[in-house]
């Protein structure tokens, strides 16, 4: 996942200016002007990086010079030194939580995703560990991209993305198989259409009415392989690919994806992820 580094910078000043208001004023009192200085993010425990390209961006942008060892996606250790930043001593200590709020987020996404994907491939099993846009205002690009470094896969990343039928659509509209056939008719070529079911049944009717993915929502391990199992003695397996969303965490996860399903999705890995503990320690040199 990827955007124009001057995007992502005007991102990172909207999250700055949010921070610093007009002035950092106890820096401005008590750090005297052209102080230098280096400052290094120490890992307090252990984690897979993300964002680094971001902090660089945004370090560089406000004229520190920037020094990292380790790249996205790879693991750290608690102890070790992820990122370094070299200048005007006042600029640091401004940048300071903004640059440390977006690593520490980053790098616990990607950590939290890395986990899930580590256990489904250690079980000897290939299914994509998906986001969600249960994300915050203005993180859907760094939530989305930590995804992607730590293994994981994007889902949609806006509405446009594609047709992802939900039970307030079906209420609407009337039935899985309407809805289908409705987006079906009037959709371009171009869009997958999903589908969230909340019974077998719905399940069935959704493959039947020609839906390119069918999310199992809210199922248990037992509906999952019922589901499965009825879609393959009705030929329509081959046809869809399967999607199971909630309530599914890292102690159950292999029990869902041994069932024969293409596709895992979790909020939590972005709306209640734990972020990693970072510090920036300061010198002057």
């Amino acid at each position: 996942m990827w955007l124009p580094k001057q995007v992502v910078a005007d991102m990172l000043l909207e999250f700055l200016e949010e921070d610093l208001g007009l002035t950092d004023v106890t820096t401005a009192i008590l750090v005297d002007e052209d102080v230098e200085a280096e400052g290094v993010i120490v890992a307090k425990e252990d984690g897979v990086a993300a964002g680094l390209w971001e902090a660089c961006i945004l370090a560089e942008m406000v004229g520190l010079r920037v020094e990292y060892s380790i790249a996205d996606g790879e693991r750290f250790r608690r102890g070790d030194i992820i990122f370094k930043v070299r200048g005007d001593a006042r600029t640091i200590l401004a940048i300071e939580r903004t640059l440390l709020n977006l690593l520490s987020r980053m790098c616990g996404i990607a950590t939290a995703t890395r986990r899930l994907v580590d256990k489904v491939r250690e079980a000897g099993l290939d299914v994509k560990i998906a986001a969600t846009r249960k994300i915050p205002p203005g993180l859907r690009y760094f939530d989305k991209k930590a995804v992607e470094v730590g293994g994981g896969d994007t889902h949609r990343l806006r509405l446009e993305d594609m047709i992802l039928i939900k039970d307030n659509h079906v209420a609407l509209v009337g039935s899985v198989r309407e809805a289908v056939a409705k987006a079906k008719a009037r959709a371009s070529f171009a869009y997958k259409i999903e589908v969230e079911v909340s019974s077998i049944e719905e399940a069935i009717e959704a493959a039947e009415a020609g839906a390119d993915i069918v999310m199992l929502d809210n199922f248990t391990v037992s509906m999952v392989e019922e589901a499965v199992k009825l879609l393959e003695e009705r030929g329509l397996r081959r046809r869809v690919l399967i999607e199971v969303s909630g309530g599914i965490d890292e102690e159950n996860i292999v029990e869902y994806v041994s069932k024969g399903i293409d596709i895992v999705s979790l909020g939590r890995l972005t709306h209640s992820v734990k972020a990693i503990d970072l510090s920036l320690d300061i010198r002057r040199v």
